[in-house]
C-alpha cells in the first residue's frame, strides 16, 4: 500500500511518517547550524530562515498526512469467493459517535481513509446478507488490509429483520385505493411504518388507539378509515417473516461515494431540518426540545443552543393537542431554517407561531410573532432581495417578512373547496378553545375530518424561489396543487399536479420546478415557462413496495436532483439528462431525512429525523453527508499515493 511504501526503515524497524518527518526537520536544522558556523553572520541569518522554512514545509506535509489518517483496503466476497458489489464497509470511531462508509466495486474491493484511530469497529453490510464485523486497532499513520466474507442469513426471521420498512409495509392489503392512499399520506410522514418499532403485532383495538394518538400530530384519518386501517395493520403486521430480495443498484457511480455520520442528541430528539451555514457548520432544529444542534464538521464538535423561553404552555398554541408524549417538551417547535446574506438564520417556530432570527456568531435570538390566526409556520426560504417567505400549513397561508423594516404580512391562499374554506375559517377558533383543556384533543373531536378525512385541509407545505424571475412557488400537500405568488403584486395562480402529495419542491438553475410526489412515490418536473409537467416513478426495491419522497434538492453544480427515499433507507439521485436514478443505500436502518443541503465541496447533507429517534438503528439522530466522489478519492490516494 502507498502508506507502507512511504515508510522509512532504520535498523530493520519500520519508522512512521511522523518520526521520519521529525528526523528530517532535525537534520535540516543541524545542516543550517553547520552552515552558520562555517560561513558567518550573513549565512547564519539565511540559514536560520532556511531551517525554519524547511521545518515548516515538513510540518505542513506531516499535517497533511495526519489529515489522511488511517487507511483500510480489502475485498468483500461471498462464502464461495464471488465478489459482493455495492456492499457497505463502515468504520466507527473509538467513541462510537462517528462513522464513515464506502461502497465496494464490481470486484468487491473497497478503500477507505479515515481520521479515526484506536480500537475501531469495522462492518461489512449488504442487502440480503448477514453483517460481518471485526475490531481492529489502527494508528493514525497505519495502513491495513481487511477482507470480509459474507454469509446468507441463518433463518427467515433474521433475513426479515434486516429488510427495510418498505418490505414490511408491502404486506399490508387494503380493500380500497382510497384507504391505501390515506394510509400512505397520513401514517408515513413523521416516521417509517414497518420498521422494528412500528411493525410490532397489536390487536385491532391497540392499533385504533395508536392511530388516534397520532391524530395529536395531525394524522387525519376519518373515523371509518381509522377502523379499517387498524384492521389492515392488525392482519398485516402479524409477526411472521417477510421474504424479499432487495437490489440497491451496485454501480461504478456508487463505488465512488463515501458517507460520513455524526451521532448526537437524545433518543427523544426530533431534529426536523438541517441547514448549512456560511461557516460550513450544520445547524439542526430540534422541534421537540426547542434547541439547535450545531456541528463543526472539521473538528467533530457538536453544540447545543437553547431557544429563549416564551410565555406559552408546553406545546405552544397547540397545547390542546396531544403531541407525541416525551418527544415534544418545548413551546416553540423550531421547524425549518434559512440563512440570509448577512449570516442571520431565520427559523419557523411551528408551535409558537413565531419567526425567530438567530445570529450564529453571538448566539442571540430575536422573536417576531406571526400576525393574525397563523397556525404552524413551516418551510422557509429567502429570495434574492433578502425577503423571508414561509408557508403556514394549518391555516392555509404564506408569510412574508422584511428583515430591514421588520414588517411581516400574511397572505391567505385560495381555499380550494367548501370544506377547506370551513377549515380555514374555524380552525383557529377551535384551536384556542381546545387549549382550555390541555392535551385532550378537543380540536379533533370537533373537526369535520372525522367524516371527511385529511382532505379538509389544503396544507401549503414546501416553498421555493424561482431564480429566473424571483417569483415564489409553494406546494399544497393535500389539495394536490402548486402555486405561484408574484412578489410585487401578490397575485396568486395555482396549478393541479398530475401526481398527488406534492411536498417540498425546489428549483433548478433553469427555472424548472422539481416536485416530490409523496403519496404516489414519484418525481414531477414543472416547466414554469410552458406550464407543463413531466412525471417519473421512483424505483422501488422490490415488487409491491412503494417509496415516500419527503424532500428533494437540486445540486448547484451538476443540476442532478437528490431525493429522500424514506421508506427504504436510501437517498436517490436523478440525472435529468439521462432520466436515470442512482441509489445510495444508508449505512443505518430506519433512515428518515428531510431537507437536503449541499456543501461547497459537493457533499449532500441532512439529518436523521425519524420520530422518535430511538426507533433508528443507532438509537439517536445523526448528521449525515454523502460525498459522491469521496470513496473514489480514497481509492486513488491509496492506490496511487
Amino acid at each position: 500500500m502507498a502508506h507502507r511504501a512511504r515508510r522509512a526503515r532504520r535498523g530493520g524497524k519500520v519508522v512512521s511518517p511522523r518520526r521520519h518527518a521529525m528526523r528530517a526537520a532535525r537534520n535540516a536544522h543541524a545542516h543550517a547550524i553547520a552552515a552558520n558556523a562555517k560561513h558567518g553572520p550573513a549565512a547564519r541569518r539565511c540559514g536560520s530562515r532556511l531551517a525554519r522554512g524547511i521545518a515548516a514545509l515538513l510540518l505542513v506535509a506531516l499535517a497533511s498526512h495526519e489529515a489522511r489518517s488511517a487507511s483500510l483496503t480489502g475485498r468483500v466476497a461471498a462464502a464461495d469467493g464471488k465478489p459482493v458489489a455495492g456492499a457497505m464497509v463502515s468504520v466507527w470511531d473509538e467513541a462510537k459517535r462517528r462513522r464513515e462508509t464506502v461502497y465496494t466495486d464490481a470486484d468487491g474491493g473497497y478503500a477507505i481513509q479515515t481520521p479515526f484511530a484506536g480500537q475501531l469497529d469495522v462492518r461489512a453490510r449488504a442487502a440480503n446478507w448477514r453483517d460481518t464485523k471485526v475490531t481492529l486497532r489502527l494508528a493514525l499513520d497505519q495502513s491495513a488490509q481487511q477482507d470480509f466474507r459474507l454469509e446468507r442469513f441463518a433463518d427467515a426471521e433474521d433475513a426479515s429483520a434486516a429488510l427495510s420498512a418498505s418490505a414490511h409495509n408491502a404486506k399490508l392489503t387494503f380493500a380500497s385505493a382510497s384507504d391505501q392512499h390515506a394510509f400512505v399520506s397520513q401514517c408515513n410522514y413523521c416516521h417509517q411504518i414497518g420498521n422494528s418499532l412500528t411493525r410490532v403485532p397489536r390487536s385491532h383495538e391497540a392499533w385504533v388507539s395508536t392511530i388516534e394518538r397520532m391524530e395529536g400530530y395531525f394524522a387525519m384519518l376519518s373515523a371509518p378509515q381509522i377502523d379499517r386501517v387498524g384492521a389492515v395493520l392488525e392482519h398485516g403486521f402479524d409477526g411472521k417473516p417477510v421474504n424479499a430480495t432487495h437490489d440497491y443498484g451496485a454501480t461504478p457511480v456508487l463505488a465512488r461515494a463515501k458517507v460520513e455520520e455524526w451521532l448526537f442528541g437524545l433518543p427523544t430528539s426530533f431534529v426536523h431540518d438541517t441547514d448549512l451555514g456560511e461557516d460550513g457548520k450544520l445547524y439542526g432544529t430540534d422541534e421537540g426540545h426547542d434547541m439547535l444542534w450545531v456541528l463543526d464538521r472539521t473538528t467533530g464538535k457538536i453544540e447545543e443552543v437553547k431557544l429563549p423561553d416564551i410565555d406559552l404552555p408546553v406545546g405552544g398554541v397547540f397545547s390542546g393537542m396531544q403531541l407525541p408524549i416525551g418527544i415534544f417538551t418545548g413551546k416553540h417547535g423550531p421547524h425549518s431554517t434559512a440563512q440570509a446574506k448577512d449570516g442571520t438564520f431565520y427559523i419557523t417556530n411551528a408551535l409558537s407561531s413565531t419567526i425567530m432570527a438567530f445570529d450564529p456568531k453571538t448566539r442571540t435570538f430575536k422573536t417576531y410573532p406571526v400576525p393574525g390566526d397563523a397556525l404552524y409556520p413551516h418551510t422557509i426560504r429567502i429570495d434574492q432581495q433578502g425577503i423571508v417567505w414561509f408557508t403556514i400549513v394549518a391555516s392555509n397561508q404564506v408569510g412574508r417578512f422584511d428583515p430591514k423594516t421588520e414588517q411581516m404580512t400574511v397572505t391567505r391562499l385560495p381555499h380550494n373547496g367548501f370544506w377547506r374554506w370551513v377549515s380555514d375559517l374555524l380552525l383557529p377558533t377551535i384551536l384556542k378553545v381546545s387549549g382550555w383543556l390541555p392535551q385532550q384533543n378537543l380540536l379533533l373531536d370537533l373537526s369535520h375530518h372525522r367524516f371527511l378525512g385529511f382532505q379538509v385541509l389544503a396544507f401549503p407545505y414546501g416553498i421555493d424561489v424561482n431564480p429566473k424571475d424571483g417569483s415564489i412557488w409553494y406546494a399544497k400537500l393535500y389539495a394536490n396543487k402548486i402555486g405561484r405568488i408574484d412578489p410585487k403584486t401578490m397575485e396568486i395562480k395555482e396549478f393541479d399536479t398530475p401526481m398527488s402529495g406534492p411536498r417540498r419542491p425546489r428549483f433548478d438553475a433553469a427555472g424548472v420546478l422539481w416536485i416530490p410526489s409523496f403519496d404516489e412515490g414519484g418525481l414531477m418536473r414543472f416547466d414554469t415557462a410552458t406550464s407543463t409537467f413531466e412525471s417519473y416513478k421512483l424505483p422501488a426495491l422490490a415488487d409491491k413496495e412503494y417509496e415516500v419522497p419527503y424532500a428533494l434538492n437540486v445540486h448547484p453544480k451538476t443540476q442532478d436532483v437528490w431525493i429522500t427515499a424514506n421508506n427504504s433507507d436510501r437517498v436517490l439521485r436523478f440525472t435529468p439528462s439521462t432520466r436515470t436514478f442512482q441509489s445510495y443505500p444508508s449505512p443505518v436502518r430506519v433512515t428518515v431525512l428531510r431537507d437536503l443541503v449541499f456543501t461547497r465541496d459537493g457533499k449532500v447533507c441532512s439529518s436523521q429525523s425519524n420520530l422518535p429517534a430511538y426507533g433508528i438503528e443507532d438509537g439517536v439522530p445523526s448528521f449525515i453527508c454523502i460525498d459522491p466522489e469521496g470513496g473514489g478519492k480514497d481509492r486513488a490516494a491509496l492506490l496511487h499515493g
